[in-house]
């Protein structure tokens, strides 16, 4: 009997789980304003789709293309930024408001130094910030995570192990 293969929502959400864990470790460890670690959600992303792409092609034993299997590696991935969209909402709303307190301290600081702007500019920025953090913040993400999901899915459709020798015209 065949191993069941995964089907892409399954695969997003375990991937997605992951991403979340390391993204709540992060909080907790106080690495938030860390670009570097952050960076590392990209890794797990990158690692989970791959292995989506490779995973599905072995499991249908190489008899896939490129264009299914990059297809199937978008599915995960269109799963995973939908799941993490979701996450990021309720993370910025419930579970850590006071990061959005920091990116704004943060982007008070680098308007000062600047200097460019007057102080009643400066107070209008980061109220407009403020109220626009989590919309912005929900939109880089899934910006962010379809343009790394489909370069992924590109670099998993070209490792997966394909079966050349297979053609569609030898099943009929």
């Amino acid at each position: 009997m065949e191993p069941k293969q995964l089907s892409a929502p399954i695969k997003g959400l375990i991937i997605s789980l992951i991403l979340i864990v390391v993204g709540l470790i992060i909080y907790f460890a106080g690495l938030t304003q860390n670009k570097g670690i952050q960076f590392s959600q990209y890794i797990v992303l990158g690692g989970g789709v791959i292995w989506a792409c490779t995973s599905y092609a072995k499991g249908l034993n190489g008899n896939v293309t490129f264009g299914n299997t990059f297809a199937h590696g978008f599915k995960v991935t269109a799963a995973i930024t939908a799941i993490i969209a979701v996450y990021t909402f309720v993370a910025f709303k419930f579970i850590m408001p006071d990061v959005i307190d920091l990116a704004i301290e943060e982007a008070k600081n680098g308007m000062t130094e600047k200097g460019a702007m007057t102080k009643e500019q400066i107070e209008q920025g980061i109220e407009m910030t403020r109220k626009f953090f989590i919309p912005f913040a929900i939109a880089g993400v899934i910006v962010m995570f379809l343009i790394f999901g489909v370069i992924f899915s590109l670099i998993g459709a070209a490792v997966a192990k394909k079966n050349p020798t297979q053609t569609p015209f030898q099943n009929q």
